[in-house]
């Protein structure tokens, strides 16, 4: 591809996802990225120190990055699940996701993403009914603000179980949400399309009218091996699924199905994780060498 993948897209880091917290300082790491020209957008997540959380909105202002919040830790960290059959759990998920919205307008996101939670077949379309209950609802606060709600795409039997999902699923729920909230969208995520069984040709095409956020990276979906399920290792790791040649379809298909946006580019972030004995940084500096080759390897 003759033009820079930045002509596209705004590149950005899943930041407690690289750099993760028992190892790697927050405001390190942070003012780590926000040196890196290459990046043009940041995710972060929950920060529970007041003074830290003063310090990463100054740096986060002063960087130019577009910040996504990621509310997903929020959720799985306690067991929080959106669509919970008990009301009183779906409450305490709500209550975590609006309390969400409010940490991430202070530190300058336009909005905020989470997943689904578990879900069992006899119970499905109730647990459908909580999740949609429990967007909207969410959805409605977040557009008191100006601000988006995003779903991200999760495997629905291998790791994190969640309800939504395989790529049908999301896309009729987006549609439902979407009746009464124009402030939603879904995240899909090229590391994921292996836990669901689905390729990025049919996932992309499935959800194209509502995606309007991406994530890439890995995962091993061969039981008994290294990184099994949503752990999302560097691109090529042993045993896994993606690397250049299936990020190369992935920017195909995006570029087929009009993802590419000079006026209002999307976050395309990676979701890398370092395995035991792996540097993050060299980790980082691996993915985007394999973007940079992807992209070079993309048809104009």
């Amino acid at each position: 591809m003759k033009e820079k993948i930045e002509t596209y897209f705004d590149l950005g880091l899943i930041q407690w996802m690289s750099y993760p917290p028992k190892e790697y300082d927050l405001k390190e790491t942070l003012l780590q990225i926000a040196k890196d020209a290459d990046f043009r957008a940041i995710e972060i997540t929950q920060i529970k120190d007041d003074k830290t959380r003063l310090e990463v909105k100054q740096l986060l202002e002063q960087s130019g990055l577009r910040v996504g919040y990621g509310a997903q830790p929020r959720l799985l960290g306690p067991g929080l699940n959106p669509n919970a059959l008990i009301e009183d759990d779906r409450i305490l998920a709500e209550k975590t996701l609006l309390e969400a919205i409010d940490e991430a307008e202070y530190l300058g996101a336009k909005g905020i993403a989470f997943l689904s939670g578990h879900w069992e077949e006899a119970t499905k379309s109730e647990a459908y009914n909580q999740l949609l209950k429990t967007t909207v609802n969410v959805c409605k606060y977040a557009g008191t603000k100006g601000m988006m709600v995003e779903l991200e795409v999760f495997d629905y039997d291998m790791d994190k179980k969640s309800l939504i999902g395989p790529a049908p699923l999301a896309a009729e729920f987006a549609a439902d949400v979407r009746k009464s909230c124009n402030n939603f969208g879904l995240i899909v995520d090229l590391s994921h399309f292996p836990t669901t069984y689905e390729t990025s040709k049919f996932v992309i095409q499935t959800t194209r009218p509502y995606i309007t956020h991406l994530h890439i990276g890995n995962a091993v979906v061969k039981e008994g091996f290294d990184a099994y399920g949503d752990q999302h290792p560097r691109f090529g790791y042993p045993n896994s699924a993606n690397d250049t040649a299936e990020l190369t379809d992935f920017f195909k298909i995006c570029k087929e199905e009009g993802l590419f946006n000079k006026e209002e580019p999307l976050i395309l972030s990676f979701e890398v994780t370092p395995r035991e004995n792996e540097d993050a940084d060299v980790i980082v500096a691996q993915t985007k060498r394999v973007i940079n080759r992807a992209w070079a390897l993309l048809e104009d």
